[in-house]
């Protein structure tokens, strides 16, 4: 996938994320489009580790459901990370 493919995936992927586990999480667009990029590299990664598998091309479900358990294990990071970080 070219730039453009992990952009669009990261910023559908990031948003669908924000569906599954809403929150007021702040940082906006870029913010979403950039957890969604590196969900979904997470996801692949750690497809490739368990299962065997990789992202495939970008209209293949594969990558969509990869990326998107990617994306909600770093928002879940992320809010960790925030949280703890306001309080202080």
């Amino acid at each position: 996938m070219g730039i453009i493919g992990w952009i669009v995936l990261g910023l559908v992927v990031g948003a669908l994320a924000k569906l599954v586990m809403p929150g007021d999480d702040g940082g906006g667009i870029v913010l979403t489009i950039l957890l969604g990029i590196v969900g979904a590299l997470l996801g692949g990664f750690v497809g490739r580790l368990i299962f065997g598998t990789d992202l495939g091309g970008f209209f293949d479900l594969r990558t969509w459901v990869l990326a998107l358990l990617g994306s909600l294990i770093v928002l879940g990071i992320y809010r960790l990370v925030t949280r703890r970080h306001a309080r202080t």
